[in-house]
């Protein structure tokens, strides 16, 4: 096999290969446990592609044989058109250390492209109290707390449906065990009426945020 810089010529008896990336992979975020698919789809000729994650070769695709599975966490979909192959790599039940640069190779110089795999986790959140009584003219804080993300999520409150200012509350992020992340949020407010409150806890995996509430029970004093 001699390697040039635009083309790979595989010399077989009395014939020569040249073939390209058309398409490369594109950037995706997914769940922990969840699937995720990158296409990569090559010109007319093609030989040969290889997959790899973080460097590591995890499926190799053959024109001649087809895919070469090594792990059934890696797994692929071909398709062929007249305008040339692609492959899918799939993996399967994604884990947080599966993050990082998914490359497609069709083993020659300069010639291979890449996307970035990011496998987020979605935690727990919970506010300990589902209700709480507050008294006029009463300050209360109301602590949510987010444990076992990847990564910290982005915390927001809201009223009866309204988004809260946030200069009304503090969210302090620290650090979890096996690489997952914790938040702390804390409200600060006065009522004055009988109110649900909603944290709301957000990653960009999750198609929405995950929430807890609490009633703030509003108690008029006593004449």
């Amino acid at each position: 096999v001699y390697v040039f810089t635009d083309c790979v010529f595989f010399f077989l008896p009395g014939r020569g290969f040249c073939y390209s990336i058309i398409n490369g992979p594109t950037n995706v975020t997914v769940l922990a446990g969840s699937e995720a698919r990158f296409n990569c789809t090559l010109s007319v000729g093609w030989v040969i592609l290889i997959w790899l994650s973080n460097g590591n070769p995890v499926l190799t695709v053959i024109n001649s044989q087809g895919a070469v599975e090594t792990s059934d966490r890696f797994t692929s979909q071909n398709y062929t058109s007249s305008n040339g192959f692609t492959s899918e790599l799939i993996i399967h039940n994604t884990q947080l250390s599966d993050s990082g640069k998914i490359e497609c190779s069709i083993q020659q110089l300069s010639e291979s492209s890449f996307a970035f795999l990011s496998v987020q986790v979605n935690g727990s959140l919970f506010i300990k109290n589902s209700t709480l009584a507050v008294k006029e003219n009463s300050t209360v804080e109301i602590v949510c707390e987010a444990l076992g993300w990847a990564p910290a999520p982005d915390i927001a409150w809201m009223t009866n449906d309204s988004f809260i200012d946030k200069s009304k509350y503090v969210t302090q992020q620290s650090q979890g065990s096996n690489d997952l992340h914790n938040a702390l949020s804390i409200l600060t407010l006065t009522p004055t009426d009988t109110e649900v409150l909603t944290c709301l806890a957000d990653i960009e995996a999750l198609p929405n945020p995950q929430n807890a509430t609490v009633t703030v029970i509003f108690v008029n004093s006593t004449i």
